[in-house]
């Protein structure tokens, strides 16, 4: 009886915004003109960056890759918004659900990992400026970058498979504007406990270890900038770390708030709005916090 209960669920229906049907057209012409203004932003830093053989730095080389990874979540989650914003809801194919989910989760985790090797790498630069090019050699910047991007693809692998492996049954309805886990885990019909558990530690853990190294590498670098004689590089100094600690402040401000809630803990619109400042907010303002931050990048 319980293997006829359980349908089998060809497609999801992301909800998105639907029970504002009034704000739909508004809200697609403002989340157009940020898409866009995302994709141009993170676009232009990468060309630039690839194109000035002066800026083949790690500082800047790991910024390019932020900026991909921003692009990639931008284009991963927005056009399957804008599209939910045109027809009030969206069909998604099982496949598809499980590929967002898969990049949503991969470049999330890599951007995790990316703040906090730049992290190390700004304190490899100002605490010891001498011996920096052999800390931060070719190579090591290699294995940092490496690392950031395999441990994404590792964590997504392990959660997709997982959260896919369970049944689907009963009401297809995705009260969300994307697939992200635990809006997908929700339709679930078995005992999601034990994913649940390896969810939360697994976030916790992604999160601690990045988070532990910028808050290390930080306070190095405040007692280092403390000791400087010269106004002016101390001024340098604050102003190149400004840059990277508003970007840590905004991406595990937002992820936070959409991924370590209580599961009951807000209502479906207050979690929509949480996950929409974290998928368009980050990407959005990290092209603007390190341009104008950074004359470098400001004179191109």
């Amino acid at each position: 009886m319980k293997m006829q209960n359980q349908s089998s669920v060809a497609e999801f229906i992301l909800l998105g915004f639907s029970n504002f049907p009034e704000l739909q057209e508004q809200l697609f012409g403002a989340f157009l003109v940020v898409y866009l203004v995302t994709l141009m932003g993170n676009a232009i830093i990468i060309v630039v960056i690839s194109l000035e053989q002066s800026l083949h730095v790690p500082l800047y080389l790991f910024l390019q890759n932020l900026s991909v990874v921003d692009m990639g979540i931008s284009m991963v989650i927005m056009p399957v918004m804008l599209v939910i914003l045109s027809t009030e809801k969206m069909r998604i194919s099982i496949l598809g659900c499980l590929v967002q989910m898969y990049f949503i989760l991969t470049l999330g985790v890599t951007e995790c990992f990316l703040l906090g090797v730049m992290a190390f790498d700004l304190f490899a630069a100002i605490c010891h400026p001498l011996s920096y090019p052999m800390i931060m050699n070719k190579m090591v910047f290699m294995k940092l970058v490496t690392f950031s991007w395999v441990s994404g693809i590792t964590v997504a692998t392990v959660q997709t498979i997982w959260v896919f492996s369970f049944p689907f049954c009963g009401d297809k309805k995705i009260n969300h504007i994307s697939c992200e886990t635990p809006a997908v885990l929700e339709l679930a019909c078995a005992d999601t406990f034990l994913f649940e558990i390896y969810a939360f530690i697994g976030t916790i853990l992604t999160v601690i270890v990045p988070f532990s190294l910028i808050f290390l590498s930080y306070i190095r670098i405040l007692f280092a900038i403390l000791k400087m004689p010269s106004t002016t590089g101390k001024q340098k100094a604050f102003s190149t770390c400004a840059s990277h600690l508003t970007s840590v402040t905004l991406f595990y401000g937002t992820a936070s708030m959409t991924y370590l809630q209580p599961k009951s803990g807000y209502s479906p619109e207050t979690k929509k709005l949480t996950s929409l400042a974290f998928s368009l907010l980050t990407p959005l303002l990290n092209p603007l916090i390190y341009s104008l931050r950074n004359m470098d990048l400001h004179t191109f």
